[in-house]
């Protein structure tokens, strides 16, 4: 290939990725997002004869486990972003889910009864207020008296998983409301075939509505409009992706013995070839794909989101400029309290129960998902899409070596050099941006 070939293509390039404004780095996430799947699948497919990887059944359980994480990784863009960070996520999670297993299974049953429709819904509302407080005492502790991110969290780390042993005496609360863990899936736990493609194309009539008003938004302002081409293709992409996943999502039958339940407990008769019921998108799924818009939201088109990445970037600046730092970093982190109280609903509900161990070493796949979405530990670089596309990056890599094997140990040694090579990458990224 001569040298005005190459040219040539890498020109092309340049000119597609202009054209359709897409982020380099998302589409360097996304190849390897690809590549760990692909790999997983054809190493099962090698060894054992058969891929596991890349299969409905796994692919709704990685959704489900994702969730929680990506929750959290949401909230820990807005905190890297100003410069901070929060270590205490994990262990605050844990905490929190004991706290909320003690409210549900020990306290409120004695003052409502067993089993009232009002349990779960307290619970949940206690649990993100806590963790709320928490994060608030916390940012209070980092903005107002001066002690920096890392020593407060650190000791968070360590008091509220020490609190959760203290709360619950070492043990396991179990069982959780019946209604309260639909909130973490199974099968009852998801809105079913029709709801997930009712709800695939309301996603995809969003995704075109955003498209023309974007357009028409940059028209009114006389900024430059990207070619009707590229509108075509992100559209088309986008709604092929949406319907993709409700395929895959559907694909995943409930278990048999679960379906004999239902169907015995309904008068339902089941044929002798079987009973198809799709399982259809979780709860989890549908909490994380909501706090995922909703931070998107706030950190896009809101005067706090502008605040953040302003803080980030210059945080002396930004106090010249009028903005109340100390309450905008008390604030950030009683969002991040609030968004870890909501990962634990989710986490707790999907194991239905309160364990010790629940939430342990979270911290480190929050922290590595934002960093490898594009949050800069810099500051004043982030995006809410690449936490949650980092967090599917981790959790897949987590899911990918259970499959095949590896030792817990190996697990923590590859999320350890994963974490690493996300931040060299980035510095890498911010020299050549520079």
């Amino acid at each position: 290939m001569s040298d005005e070939q190459k040219d040539f293509q890498e020109s092309a390039m340049i000119r597609f990725l202009r054209a359709t404004e897409v982020d380099t780095r998302l589409l360097g996430m996304i190849g390897a997002l690809l590549l760990i799947w692909v790999g997983f699948h054809l190493y099962g497919h090698f060894v054992n004869g058969y891929g596991a990887f890349l299969t409905p059944r796994n692919l709704w359980n990685l959704s489900v486990q994702t969730s929680s994480i990506a929750v959290m990784a949401t909230g820990m863009v807005l905190v890297i972003v100003t410069r901070h960070i929060d270590l205490s996520v994990g262990s605050l999670l844990g905490f929190t889910a004991m706290i909320m297993g003690v409210m549900q299974v020990w306290v409120l049953p004695k003052f409502l009864g067993l089993g009232h429709p009002m349990i779960w819904a307290i619970t949940v509302v206690v649990g993100i207020a806590f963790g709320t407080l928490v994060g608030a005492f916390q940012g209070f502790l980092i903005a107002y008296l001066n002690i920096p991110a890392f020593i407060v969290t650190l000791g968070g780390l360590l008091i509220w998983r020490g609190a959760s042993y203290l709360v619950a005496r070492g043990e396991t609360i179990a069982p959780v409301d019946q209604t309260f863990s639909l909130i973490g899936g199974g099968p009852y736990g998801t809105i079913g075939a029709t709801g997930s493609w009712i709800l695939g194309v309301v996603v995809c009539i969003g995704i075109i509505f955003m498209l023309i008003s974007g357009r028409r938004q940059r028209m009114r302002f006389g900024f430059p409009t990207r070619p009707m081409w590229a509108e075509c293709l992100i559209g088309g992409v986008g709604s092929a992706v949406v319907i993709g996943a409700v395929m895959v999502m559907n694909a995943y039958p409930w278990p048999k013995g679960i379906i004999k339940r239902y169907a015995a407990a309904n008068n339902i008769e089941v044929p002798e070839g079987g009973m198809f019921i799709s399982h259809g998108f979780a709860i989890p799924i549908l909490v994380a794909i909501a706090v995922g818009i909703a931070m998107t939201f706030l950190a896009t088109r809101t005067r706090f989101g502008r605040y953040v990445f302003a803080i980030g970037g210059n945080p002396e600046a930004a106090e010249l400029a009028g903005i109340n730092t100390k309450k905008m970093t008390m604030l950030i982190f009683a969002l991040m309290g609030a968004l870890t109280g909501v990962a634990a609903v989710i986490a707790s509900a999907r194991l239905k129960s309160a364990t010790l161990a629940l939430g342990q070493f979270d911290e480190l796949y929050v922290i590595a998902a934002a960093v490898i979405g594009g949050t800069s530990f810099a500051g004043g670089i982030g995006t809410i899409y690449g936490a949650i596309l980092g967090a599917l990056v981790m959790q897949s890599l987590q899911s990918g070596m259970v499959l095949i094997g590896f030792d817990a140990a190996i697990q923590q040694m590859v999320v350890g050099g994963v974490l690493v090579l996300a931040v060299y990458l980035d510095n890498l990224y911010r020299r050549n941006s520079a």
